[in-house]
Order: C-alpha cells, then sequence, then structure tokens
C-alpha cells in the first residue's frame, strides 16, 4: 500500500461465513470501513455469546480511518459497532433507521463518545480521496442502501444485502436505474450479496407474506402469537395490519422486538393505528379472538420469550390448545435444531403451528440467481468479488458470473483477511490477491472481549466431553514425602460413589508416580504436576477411553 495508486479491498469478516460483515476500503492513506456487524456463536463455541471480526487492521491503521458507512440495521452489519467505537473513534454514517437501532445498542453497551449521521438515498460524501454514495436497496428491514465508492483508480459498487422486490410494503422500490447509470459509467468492481446465490429463480416479493397472513388470522379461532426477527419492520407491518382488519389488539414481547418497534414507530417507519397496541398484561382484558401477540423466538433461542412459552415458562403468557402459533422466519444454518424442538414442544401443548413450511408465511431478504444475474448485468464490474455467504455461495455466484461473460481471473474468491489490490497500469487496471492482513473472529463472553481464545474453547469442548479429575496431594517440605492424600474429586468425569474401584486403582497410580519423583529427587512442582497428569492420563484412557482435564494440586507443608 505505499503507492498512492493501489486501491485495496479488504474483507475482514463476512466471506466464507453469514454475519459478521465488515470491508475495508482503502486507497493510500484514506480508508472508509464499510459495514460493522456480528455474527452469533456456532454449537460448539461453549459459553461463547458473540462473535465480532478482528480489528487488529483497523487498530494499526486508525489515523488513516475517515468514516464507517452502514448499508442497514441488521446485527450481522452494525452489532459490533459498540465494541469497535469503544477502541476507535470516527463517525459513522447510515440511514436513519440503521442509525436509531445503533444508537440504543450503543446506550444498551455504554459506550460514551459516538458520532451516528443520518443519510438518504442520493446523498454522496467526500473522505478524502474516496467518494462515497448510497443507492436505495431492498430487503428485510426498511431504509436499506447500496454504497458505491469511487476512487482514482475505479468505481466499486457494493449491493448490500438485497433483492429486487418490485412492490415492497414501504414503496420503496430498489434504484435499478442508479445501478445501470454506474454501470454504464464503468465499474471495476462489484462487490454483491451471495446468500441465496444457491437458490434458483427470483425471491417472491415481501407484500406476498402479507395476504398469507390476513388468510391466517381469518382462520384463527383463539390467540394469535407470531414470531419474526424484531428487525423485519416489513414482516412486523404487514401482522399489524392483518391484526387492524381482523379486530385483535397487538400486543409485544421480547426486549429486541419492543426496542425496535418503538425506533420504527418514532421514526415513522412502521405505521400503527392509535389504541391497536396494549400491554402484555392487558391482554387478559380481551377475549382470546381478538389478540395478537408479537414475539421473539424464531430462531429457537434458549432465552427467547417463545422457547420459554413452548417450556411453560413465560411469567405472562402460557400457550393453549386455542392458541395458533406463526413462526414467520427460516432457520439460520445451525439453528434447524432449536426449532425444530420447539415446534415440537409447541405441538405437544396443543397449539397449531404454522412454520417456514407452511407455504408462503415467509420470504427471503435475499436475491436468487435470476436478481443476482439481472444486477451483474446492469452493473457490468470488470471483476466481481461474491461476498455474505459461506463458500459454496461465493463459488456458486461466481459460476454465475461465468455465465454471463465475466472471466474467470476476475472473479475473486476470497477469505477474510484476503487483500483484493488494484493499479491503474499502462494498459488499464490489473487486479490481483496481494498478501492476507489479521482477520478472525473474537469471542465476546458476559463482558470479556477477546479474553476467551480457541484454547480456552478447546478446555471447555474436552470439559464437556470428559469432564474434570482433580488430584489434591499435601507433601511435606522439606523431606517430599506425602502427608496426605492423594485424594481425587471428579466432576463430570464419572460418579465418585459408583466407581470405587476405579478411584481406588486411581490414587495408586498417583502414588506410584510420586514415589518415582521420590526415588529420582524430583522436587520442581511443574516435573511433579506433570508425572501425574501423564500416569493417571495414562491409566484413565486405557481404563475408560475417555480423557478429562487433570489438575493436579500440591500443598506444602
Amino acid at each position: 500500500m505505499e503507492k498512492q495508486n493501489k486501491l485495496a479491498i479488504i474483507p475482514l469478516g463476512g466471506l466464507g461465513e453469514i454475519g459478521k460483515n465488515m470491508t475495508v476500503i482503502r486507497y493510500g492513506d484514506d480508508i472508509v470501513v464499510l459495514d460493522c456487524g456480528l455474527a452469533f456463536p456456532e454449537d460448539e463455541m461453549l459459553g461463547i455469546d458473540l462473535v465480532i471480526p478482528d480489528i487488529t487492521y483497523l487498530l494499526e491503521n486508525q489515523d488513516k480511518i475517515r468514516a464507517v458507512v452502514i448499508t442497514h440495521g441488521h446485527e450481522d452489519h452494525i452489532g459490533s459497532l459498540s465494541y469497535f467505537l469503544k477502541q476507535i473513534d470516527v463517525p459513522v454514517y447510515g440511514t436513519r433507521l440503521a442509525m436509531g437501532i445503533a444508537e440504543v445498542r450503543l446506550k444498551e453497551n455504554n459506550v460514551a463518545n459516538y458520532t451516528l449521521i443520518p443519510i438518504k438515498p442520493g446523498d454522496e460524501l467526500t473522505f478524502g480521496s474516496i467518494q462515497v454514495g448510497f443507492i436505495q436497496g431492498n430487503h428485510s428491514i426498511p431504509d436499506v442502501v447500496g454504497i458505491y465508492f469511487r476512487t482514482p483508480v475505479g468505481t466499486i459498487v457494493h449491493t448490500g444485502d438485497f433483492k429486487i422486490d418490485y412492490t415492497p410494503v414501504d414503496g420503496k422500490v430498489i434504484d435499478l436505474p442508479k445501478f445501470a447509470q454506474l454501470g454504464n459509467e464503468g465499474v471495476l468492481v462489484l462487490m454483491s450479496d451471495s446468500t441465496n446465490a444457491e437458490r434458483p429463480g427470483f425471491t417472491k416479493s415481501e407484500r406476498t407474506v402479507g395476504a398469507v397472513l390476513d388468510e391466517a388470522f381469518n382462520g384463527a379461532k383463539g390467540r394469535i402469537l407470531l414470531a419474526t426477527f424484531a428487525s423485519n419492520v416489513l414482516r412486523v407491518q404487514q401482522a399489524i395490519n392483518s391484526a387492524c382488519k381482523n379486530g385483535r389488539k397487538v400486543a409485544i414481547i421480547g426486549r429486541s422486538m419492543i426496542n425496535v418497534i418503538n425506533i420504527a414507530r418514532e421514526l415513522e417507519y412502521l405505521l400503527v393505528p392509535e389504541g391497536t397496541i396494549i400491554d402484555i398484561d392487558e391482554i387478559k382484558n380481551y377475549p382470546d379472538n381478538q389478540i395478537l401477540i408479537l414475539t421473539t423466538g424464531s430462531q429457537g433461542e434458549p432465552m427467547s420469550a417463545l422457547t420459554r412459552m413452548a417450556l411453560s415458562d413465560h411469567r405472562k403468557v402460557a400457550i393453549t390448545p386455542s392458541d395458533t402459533i406463526i413462526i414467520s422466519a427460516t432457520p439460520i444454518p445451525g439453528n434447524e435444531k432449536s426449532v425444530s424442538k420447539t415446534i415440537d414442544a409447541l405441538l405437544r401443548l396443543g397449539a397449531e403451528v404454522i412454520h417456514e413450511r407452511s407455504m408462503g408465511i415467509h420470504v427471503s431478504g435475499h436475491a436468487s440467481q435470476e436478481e443476482l444475474k439481472l444486477m451483474l448485468t446492469l452493473v457490468r464490474p470488470q471483476f466481481l468479488i461474491p461476498v455474505h455467504g459461506e463458500h459454496r455461495m461465493l463459488i456458486t455466484h461466481g459460476k454465475l458470473a461465468q455465465d454471463l461473460g465475466i472471466p474467470k481471473e476476475n472473479i475473486f474468491i476470497g477469505t477474510n483477511g484476503q487483500v483484493f489490490e488494484f493499479e491503474q497500469g499502462v494498459d488499464g487496471v490489473t487486479g490481483k490477491l496481494a498478501g492476507k492482513v489479521t482477520a478472525g473472529k473474537v469471542f465476546v463472553d458476559g463482558l470479556g472481549v477477546g479474553d476467551v481464545g480457541n484454547i480456552v474453547l478447546r478446555d471447555r469442548q474436552m470439559l464437556s466431553q470428559d469432564g474434570v479429575l482433580i488430584v489434591v496431594v499435601t507433601m511435606d517440605k522439606g523431606s517430599g514425602g506425602i502427608v496426605a492424600g492423594p485424594d481425587l474429586v471428579s466432576r463430570g468425569f464419572v460418579y465418585v460413589r459408583e466407581s470405587g474401584s476405579l478411584m481406588g486403582e486411581a490414587k495408586q497410580q498417583v502414588k506410584q508416580a510420586l514415589d518415582k519423583c521420590e526415588a529420582g529427587q524430583v522436587t520442581e512442582w511443574a516435573a511433579i504436576k506433570t508425572s501425574i497428569r501423564d500416569a493417571l492420563g495414562k491409566f484413565i484412557y486405557e481404563k475408560t477411553r475417555r480423557r478429562p482435564i487433570i489438575l493436579p494440586i500440591i500443598m506444602e507443608v
């Protein structure tokens, strides 16, 4: 990056994964950061609350960062702002709804200093040598933008999360003419959403869900509980519309749902007739057929309102056989099992459950193959970097581009941390992969950010699989002889009362190891502990085929 005429695109998250979206656009000494998202932990990330991008590269270059620009208000695009802004103080630009949701998150996380600047589609801003413009998009949340970056080397177009919806609920159609105009002017790189790259055809309009909701509401005899993503404001709007048509009051459960609905109403992205929304405690004052409850928990999250209701563990709402429950969301990859368990539990309570496999109750917010092709045809980029998707999705998106005539060598399938470098040469702009920067996952566990690493996770994995065996020995400081013990304490390994002979033999193994140390005049604690660990570990594996974590504790008297 020494030369001024090089343009670098560096994804720090969002490649080869769903979520954690963050990309660095750099020309010379000017950096603009695109999105600042988080991901939710996978099953093997025991005890982890959130996963955020590693921003080492940005911390090393923070004097060059001019701004953060945000495509929309979903957690996988704004969720790590709190952690980022605690370390790097730069202005953040995004649409009003995205900034409204971000501000609530920042206050919750006690971020003292931040500058959030609302923009609207059509705005253009200049940050040093990089000009940034915002394009109206469509997605499952309102106020979505694609973003373009004009640089001295060429123009980058980033679609953001998008679909092409000709009849959006809020009436704001994606600005295809702007994408086409940029294509006519010449686009160097297109970075395009790959989430649905494997799905043929077109993604249905969000408006089609409204008709299905109307039908479900008409047929429901008792209460309706609708679970969806809190941020899916357009889905919430359609549910409220259906409730009003059918004379139902609306109660809301779930902190994130309450927060987003309050922000969306305040900013007038959600239009709710006066008197429609009631407090959850008031539902007992109305007949069941006049109630709609909007709730979180469409992903089977353990602590969410719907999951607690399914387990008959919610303080305010108990599921009854007359309830109709609508789960209006697709399980995020990895959440399928949790969602299935929640549905089963609700069915056992006698409720009727309408879920994603029921026709039309959910549509995706992401472009399918024909829309991706249309975007490529309009923008006509010299280079394509597929983004926002697991590796197979990026590969499939690349193949679609090849079918449309983009040369294979101009399609860059990358990984997080990869530097895509573009340089103006005599014969035009050339692009190449130019090494890597530090990138990866930073784990958030409670108030700890990054203090839980792979080694701690590996220990947690081992503890969860085979437990821990603690060996306590008291030794004489002078002679090195055993004064008391060894005593064995098992947690998650075996039940001691039923494993007397095994524990007795294990104690003998420890004594033999200590005798060997004494005979060899080994007095260093570290060496004695290693000897105990090795002897006991080998014995236990031979007897049980398990590998518990062995913790020797030596006390001197």
